[in-house]
């Protein structure tokens, strides 16, 4: 199964992730290893939090990608 990522608003509406960062990752490390090197260019693309997916399945989220 693949996993992506699905970008939201802070208020949970999806948005088109930037140009590059619509990767699939053959496994969920892979993803979040993606993640945490990718985050900060999120953040300025103006993403505020992610959803992870393995297909259609919600893994978890919604996780924000601000500091607390």
């Amino acid at each position: 199964m693949a996993w992506t990522w699905r970008f939201e608003t802070r208020t949970g509406e999806t948005v088109e992730p930037p140009e590059g960062a619509a990767a699939v990752f053959p496994a969920q490390a892979d993803a979040e290893t993606w993640l945490g090197e990718e985050f900060p260019d999120l953040l300025e693309a103006g993403i505020d939090q992610v959803v992870l997916l393995e297909g259609t399945r919600e893994v978890y989220g919604p996780m924000s990608l601000h500091v607390a």
